[in-house]
């Protein structure tokens, strides 16, 4: 079983690479979030997990630990498939996720497009013991009211809460001391480029 490559990035796009380790070429899938963890980066290193069917070997790949222990989770899940749980981490962050799951916030699972409320409501019954132990990097749970604040207030005024949500994100990254007003006004610039 491979757990980890590290390598050169030979082609990306946001659903998948080709990691060239040593001359020997893998095709990993990856979620977005992990795309734009890793764009412009010439060498990556990628946790990875192995699954193994009968007919296909398939890699995917994250660029944090944390959100690798969320995939495993999830297709734990009866009903939940790899590719399925690859587009939820693509659609939420694994911060955002396992939050949602302790909270029991089923809505902000079913905004991620793919999953319906059925399979919401059995990811948080059978998960929310489980994601304790997934360790996840990052803001404080201030910086986070503030984060989905801003992105409700955007949603309100009409605005895709993906677009909103990646705007959002980008613009705290770069000012993280940034006050919900401030935020609000930024991604306003940016959204109306």
């Amino acid at each position: 079983m491979i757990g980890f490559l590290s390598g050169k990035v030979k082609t990306s796009k946001p659903t998948q690479i080709l990691l060239d380790v040593n001359g020997v070429g893998y095709v990993v899938n990856i979620s977005i979030n992990t795309f734009e963890k890793i764009t412009n980066k010439e060498i990556v290193n990628i946790f990875v997990h192995t699954h193994v069917k009968e007919d296909s070997i398939t890699l995917y790949g994250f660029y944090k630990e944390s959100e690798k222990e969320m995939f495993e989770h999830l297709i734990s899940i009866s009903g939940i498939g790899p590719k399925l749980a690859l587009s939820l981490l693509s659609g939420i962050t694994t911060e955002e996720l396992k939050q949602a799951i302790e909270e029991g916030n089923v809505s902000r699972i079913v905004s991620v497009p793919g999953i319906g409320r059925k399979t919401a409501e059995r990811l948080i019954l059978e998960l929310r013991t489980k994601v304790e132990d997934v360790v996840v990097e990052g803001g404080s749970s201030a910086h986070h009211g503030v984060k989905q604040e801003a992105v409700a207030a955007l949603t309100t005024l009409g605005y895709n809460m993906a677009t909103a949500e990646k705007i959002i994100h980008g613009i705290l990254s770069s000012s993280p001391a940034c006050t919900l007003e401030e935020l609000i006004k930024k991604a306003l610039g940016e959204l109306n480029k």
